[in-house]
């Protein structure tokens, strides 16, 4: 039984939200400011957060920054419809996933269950085996990773799109493969996400010898991992 974490101001809102994610099976505990969500992810187990980030005094970045400095949680944050500044430095700071205000509980469980199979999935693959790719090596059991024999920093999304495109080394991924492979759930449209986490990893492993990226973009098809090391 999977333990969620709810931070948000709204009460009404997160009450609902409990009762509905206990009738699917979840545990569920509602916190209404930003600093008691850190001092319950600080003190208490979870499997993950639901972190709204439009809160008084302490916001949802704030807190998301405050959460990545101590905890690999998970975390989805809600986000006002149509705010990609949010939603893009949430992504940016090591949230796993989003969600747009007003949302359905049913959207809200179904994203829920997607990143946590993805812990799972990688849990269960074991730190042993390692995906290679030239200097990048991916450990999905422990959802770790080194760059040129050095830890090599990823938030979750972070790692799930460079373990799909480490699995496909050499090969062209669509961006729609992409999302459904790691987030499991179909891309929407106008979503860039995944472009935002393309961008961070390329920051991250620097520029080839040539100047170019170690990820190769093909305009309107995808993205591909180069395989020289």
């Amino acid at each position: 039984m999977a333990k969620v974490l709810l931070i948000d101001d709204d009460v009404e809102l997160t009450s609902l939200l409990s009762e509905y994610l206990v009738e699917e099976g979840f545990e569920a505990k509602a916190v209404h400011d930003g600093r008691s969500g850190i001092e319950e992810i600080l003190s208490q187990h979870y499997d993950i957060v639901v972190l709204d980030i439009m809160m008084p005094r302490m916001n949802g970045i704030e807190v998301l920054q405050r959460i990545r400095k101590t905890s690999e949680i998970p975390v989805l944050m809600l986000t006002a419809r149509g705010d990609n500044i949010d939603r893009i430095t949430g992504l940016n700071l090591g949230a796993d996933d989003y969600v747009s205000k007003p949302c359905t509980p049913d959207e809200l469980v179904a994203r829920l269950r997607a990143i946590l199979r993805r812990s799972q999935r990688a849990a269960a693959d074991g730190a042993s085996s390692a995906l290679k790719s030239g200097a990048l090596v991916l450990y999905p059991g422990s959802r770790s990773a080194e760059w040129r024999d050095r830890p090599l920093e990823l938030t979750g999304a972070e790692f799930s799109i460079l373990e799909v495109l480490i699995r496909n080394c050499g090969q062209l991924v669509s961006k729609h493969d992409m999302s459904k492979r790691a987030f499991g759930q179909p891309l929407t449209a106008f979503d860039r996400r995944i472009d935002v986490h393309i961008s961070s990893i390329r920051q991250k492993l620097g520029q080839r010898e040539d100047g170019q990226s170690w990820i190769r973009t093909v305009r309107g098809q995808g993205y591909q991992l180069v395989t020289d090391s």
